[in-house]
């Protein structure tokens, strides 16, 4: 047993440091060893870069890094082959810098209750270590040529520490952690693969956990077949040179399409991508793809990895990618954006806005790119792809900006318009007598088709907006639009729709009007439903059932969240039904000689309104069928 070299006290102040560190430092434990990993790269890294230069000529040899576990001893290993440390170092490094730092942490914050509040750099990966631990040894050899002793230093979780020589044959450091009581799950194979894929998937230098048996080739048996055997290799958890760390110009779409399945294994290929590669005025790679999001996509948000340096941090990344673009998948890499000491939670400052912006214009970008390279291919993409432009006009105005020139409104017919194209197409045949544009769309063309069909009768065009976001995309369309109002088809008459002042003659007189009124107010027997007699062309339906477009609207978005109307959702439905006086159908009731036949005929051409919006269900339509049956027997 080597003698005691040096015994001594951290000079610190604060008697209960680990206490506090294992409370406050993270707020996840398994985080030690990601920070452990991450000081063995650096210092493998390091070596890396003196050779280099110059500065180290003996060989590098295999500069793995290794993670093991001994369950019956409860200890947890990091090795690397790095540059390793003196005694003098490790005392400074270990005892001074990085307890310097835990000094003004404790400091700082020994009376704080949110770890969230805890934001600055502070040094403490390693002394991450006593989270899990009851007492951490280090055994390091340096790199520099005459150094032969190692050094030994060993802590407890006290402020006292021991500084012995030791014997290591190999340059690098070990760290072991003797286990303590309560982190004894982390002494489980798949416990720790699972923390090392997941924080140590894509770093710099290969991770070796283990082994793992594997089969290959061996020769041909006598009949010319291929013979295989297996044997035991390394398990290397990692991918040492991840996709984004190279150039695109060395990349093929097989290649992206490749990583994305090894980042979501179980998800269908994206629609494309954009490799980002920004050196001024900060650092920032990563690839971001464009995935096919679903009707609920709020499951498809959270799912861009975070990391610095290829370490993995976090996947709450909503300070640094825009709301609307959380949808995106990918990753991103940045050793400039500011982290607290778990390296957990971002702060918002001038450098995490500004790499939000360039995301913002690089997305901007590749889609007007696509749109004036190929605009067929980028209209068979909007389908997919509109959810994003319309969440980005919805909540980022210089977003709107930039996609104002791409963003495509689809009609009934298949055909697609840029903004500035649908103004033109409509501005003859759909303006008021105020000189504004009426846009009509349809959320159901199965459901509405009664009303597309009679606003095509008119020669007017009717847009297809029925995806999850376009009650709001209409609302911020008219803001941004100038004179241009946006109607459901079936909010009013067709003849109401678009104003021109062209008014239609009623062939009833006053009084059978009020007639025609009251019988319907009986045979529908609905307080949610006002009746009115309106002057239609004879070709239009008997009856209209219409909901006004501001209620239908703010039930719309009642039904998907914000517009600050969710009272919208709790209410009960109010429609109008527009009796058409000038319909034939309607001038049989007014003459019908008995109130129960103008009753009955006022509920079928009541039902009939029904039938045609998918409103006519359970005995209600059973009595319009046996009814229906009654006429034409």
């Amino acid at each position: 047993m080597a003698e005691v070299q040096e015994k001594g006290t951290i000079s610190i102040n604060t008697e209960n440091i680990f206490p506090i560190i294992k409370k406050f430092l993270y707020s996840d434990h398994e985080i030690f060893l990601r920070e452990l990993v991450s000081n063995a790269v650096d210092a493998t890294q390091k070596l890396k870069k003196l050779a280099s230069l110059g500065e180290y000529s003996e060989e590098l040899g295999d500069l793995k890094i290794e993670v093991s576990f001994d369950k019956k001893k409860k200890t947890i290993t990091v090795s690397d082959k790095g540059i390793g440390m003196t005694a003098d170092e490790v005392k400074k490094y270990i005892n001074q810098i990085a307890f310097s730092g835990a000094t003004e942490f404790i400091e700082k914050f020994k009376d704080k209750t949110d770890a969230k509040d805890i934001i600055g750099k502070f040094g403490l990966g390693f002394y991450s270590a006593f989270m899990v631990a009851d007492k951490v040894e280090l055994i390091s050899r340096s790199y520099k040529a005459g150094e032969k002793e190692a050094a030994r230093w060993a802590c407890d979780g006290s402020t006292e520490f021991e500084l012995t020589p030791a014997v290591k044959k190999q340059r690098g450091t070990d760290v072991i952690l003797h286990i303590n009581k309560d982190s004894e799950e982390f002494l489980d194979e798949w416990r720790l693969k699972g923390i090392l894929e997941k924080y140590c998937k894509f770093l710099p230098v290969e991770i070796k956990f283990g082994t793992k048996e594997e089969s290959v080739e061996d020769g041909e048996d006598k009949d010319g077949k291929k013979k295989y055997k297996t044997i035991t290799v390394d398990r290397i958890i990692n991918n040492t040179q991840p996709l984004w760390t190279k150039s695109p110009a060395d990349l093929k779409d097989e290649d992206y399409l490749k990583f994305y399945k090894e980042l979501y294994p179980f998800s269908e290929d994206p629609l494309f991508w954009i490799h980002l590669n920004v050196d001024y005025p900060f650092n920032l790679t990563g690839i971001l793809y464009f995935p096919k999001v679903k009707n609920d996509f709020e499951l498809q948000k959270n799912k861009i990895q975070l990391y610095s340096r290829q370490v993995f941090i976090t996947d709450e990344v909503k300070d640094v990618v825009p709301d609307f673009l959380m949808l995106l998948h990918g990753v991103l890499d940045s050793p400039d954006i500011p982290l607290n000491v778990s390296r957990s939670y971002l702060q918002s400052d001038s450098n995490v806005k500004k790499i939000s912006q360039h995301i913002t214009k690089k997305v901007a970008d590749k889609l007007q790119e696509m749109f004036k390279k190929d605009r067929a291919d980028f209209e068979k993409k909007w389908d997919d792809i509109n959810i994003f432009v319309k969440y980005g006009i919805i909540s980022d105005e210089k977003f709107y900006d930039r996609a104002k020139e791409f963003t495509l409104l689809k009609n009934t017919e298949g055909n697609y318009f840029t903004l500035d194209e649908y103004k033109d197409k409509v501005k003859e045949t759909q303006q008021d007598k105020d000189k504004q544009l009426i846009y009509l769309y349809t959320t159901d063309a199965g459901k509405q088709d009664s009303f597309i069909q009679a606003a095509k009768n008119k020669a007017y065009d009717v847009l297809v907006l029925d995806g999850i976001l376009d009650s709001h995309f209409i609302n911020t369309l008219e803001q941004k639009l100038d004179k241009v109002h946006i109607k459901r088809v079936d909010s009013d008459p067709i003849d109401k729709l678009i104003h021109k002042d062209e008014k239609m003659e009623s062939v009833l007189s006053k009084e059978e009007q009020e007639q025609l009124k009251t019988i319907f107010e009986k045979a529908i027997n609905n307080k949610s439903m006002t009746v009115a007699i309106e002057p239609m062309s004879p070709d239009e339906f008997p009856v209209v059932i219409t909901m006004s477009e501001f209620m239908r609207r703010m039930k719309d978005m009642a039904k998907v969240g914000g517009g600050g109307y969710p009272f919208m959702g709790a209410m009960p439905d109010a429609y109008s039904v527009a009796v058409n006086g000038n319909h034939a159908l309607i001038q049989r009731i007014v003459k019908a000689e008995t109130e129960e036949e103008k009753l009955k005929l006022a509920k079928q051409a009541f039902d009939l309104a029904l039938l045609s919006q998918n409103m006519l269900t359970g005995p209600d339509l059973t009595n319009f069928i046996k009814r229906s049956l009654e006429f034409v027997s």
